[in-house]
Parts: C-alpha cells; structure tokens; sequence
C-alpha cells in the first residue's frame, strides 16, 4: 500500500492538521498508466484514535496497513486530539472535530483521491474515544456511512446520573481538576459539560450516546452496528453487558464481541479484524504481498 501524510490548515480546526491515508498501490501486473489512469472508486475506512492518542496510532501500533492491503481498501485516519470529535468553539479560534470530518475531510478525500463517496462503500471505526466518535456520526449522519465498529467503548448512561451531574457542573473547574485521576474522568466530563449552558442540554446532545442510542432503536435506515470488548476492561466491561442487555431487549440490532483482554492494542488488533467480516470484507486478498 502506499501511506500519505497530509498536513494542512483546516477551516474548522483552526490551525494545520495531520491525516494518515492508506491507499492502494498500483498491482504488479499492470503498468503506471493503467492503473493510475483507471477511473476506478475504492471503499474507505474513516478510523478513529483513542484518548491520548493521534492520527499516527493506528499505523505504529498495529498492522492495519496490511489489512487494507489484503481488502484494496483506502484507510483515512485523522487525529483530532483529545476532542472527543466534538465542536469546542471557546478554544482559541475554534476546534470544531465534528465538521472537520464531515465538512471539511470527508469532501477532500473524495474529490482528492480515488474514493468512492457512496454510503455502500464507506465505514466507520475507531477505539475507546474513537469508538464513542464512530457512533456519534453514524448516528448523527447516519446517510454516510453504511457500518459502524465501536471498540472498547459503552456508553454510560448518564441520565440515570443525573444527581451527580449536576453537582459536578456547578463546581469550580479548580475543585474538579484532580493529579491522582490520571484520566482526568470529572474534569473531561465537567469540561463536555460546560460546552453547554445546562446540563439539560448537555444530556439531549450527542456527548450522551446512551439516550441517542435509546432513541434511535426505532429509526430507519441506520448503519449496521458492531461492538467488541476486552472481558477484563476496567472501562468498559461491565458497561458492555448492560448496553448489550437493553438494546437487544428493545429490539435494536447489533452484534456484541467479547474476547480475553482489558482497554489494551491487543485486542484492538484483534477486534478490527473482525470488524472487516463485519463490514463485509472479508474476501480474497487483492492488494500487493509484499
């Protein structure tokens, strides 16, 4: 495959942004002009990093070059920092990772390299906050992509938490901060808390993916859902059964992967190869060997 790192400014990040893109590379048995002169679309994989993460993730910390590879598949992996692919538009000129994707990325690959816009031919993955990020724009744009792979990441419900979220939106950001909690869990949720004027709004917003997936068990013309867990997931575990529990009850249709591990690359090397079955791809390999 061939890798392309763009660096560019992006209108609704404000400021230059780093993509890795995986594209095909051109087939031994054919010459220069054949290939690169096809008029041919490849199906894209919009894949999303995690907390602490970036857009160099996935391609140094597991073999998704080889995958792509062996699916003749374009790979778009943006980093957007710890954003939670959200708008924070009180930071500096704006950092809006929602229309960055949307607006901005998705038209660029489009027009720019050989992919192919269709919903058929486009997926959506990412881990842990990534994972939270797959969901929210499939269910937000749900005419976009076709399959959505969350890994290692359940949605808490917070409406059930009510009490104690609106006891934390009314502290100081100063009582929240705390070096002990090393993933800053109060204060990123008190920081997504604070993009709104209430918590009322907060919890009607996409940062509440519980109650959006609650709502969209009726919805028609949704993509097709996968998600997958570590069994031994501190973060997520427990959470991933009783997701699984009411939505299937309700009558929403997913499938549910769990396997040996915690919140760790092993098993999202493990789990984004299932997730390729899931989205179909699961065919003979097409790309160059070596």
């Amino acid at each position: 495959m061939a890798l392309i790192h763009l660096d560019f400014e992006s209108e609704f990040m404000g400021s230059n942004q780093d993509v890795y893109i995986i594209v095909p590379d051109k087939p031994r048995t054919k010459t220069p002009k054949q290939f690169y002169g096809s008029d041919k679309k490849y199906k894209v994989l919009w894949l999303l990093h995690g907390t602490f993460g970036g857009y160099s993730d996935w391609i140094r910390k597991s073999n998704i070059e080889l995958y792509a590879c062996e699916k003749d598949l374009i790979v778009v992996m943006p980093g957007v920092g710890n954003s939670d692919y959200e708008a924070w538009d009180n930071f500096t000129l704006g950092y809006d990772a929602d229309r960055y994707l949307v607006d901005e990325l998705m038209p660029l690959v489009y027009n720019w390299l050989p992919a192919s816009s269709k919903r058929a031919d486009n997926f959506i993955a990412g881990l842990s906050m990534g994972g939270a990020g797959a969901l929210k724009f499939a269910l937000k744009y749900p005419r976009k992509f076709s399959r959505c792979a969350s890994l290692s990441f359940v949605p808490w419900n917070y409406d059930a938490q009510r009490e104690e979220m609106e006891k934390l939106f009314a502290k100081k950001r100063s009582e929240v901060i705390n070096p002990k909690d090393v993933m800053h869990m109060d204060l990123r949720r008190y920081n997504q808390m604070h993009r709104y004027d209430s918590v009322d709004e907060y919890l009607a917003s996409y940062s509440n993916l519980y109650r959006k997936l609650i709502e969209a068990v009726d919805r028609k013309g949704l993509p097709k859902f996968f998600f997958s867990t570590g069994t031994e997931d501190p973060l997520m575990a427990e959470n991933f059964v009783a997701l699984r529990d009411r939505l299937t009850d309700l009558g929403f249709e997913a499938v549910w992967v769990e396997g040996p591990g915690s919140h760790e690359w092993r098993v999202w090397e493990r789990d984004i190869q299932m997730a390729f079955d899931f989205f179909g791809l699961n065919g003979k390999y097409k790309g160059n060997a070596f």
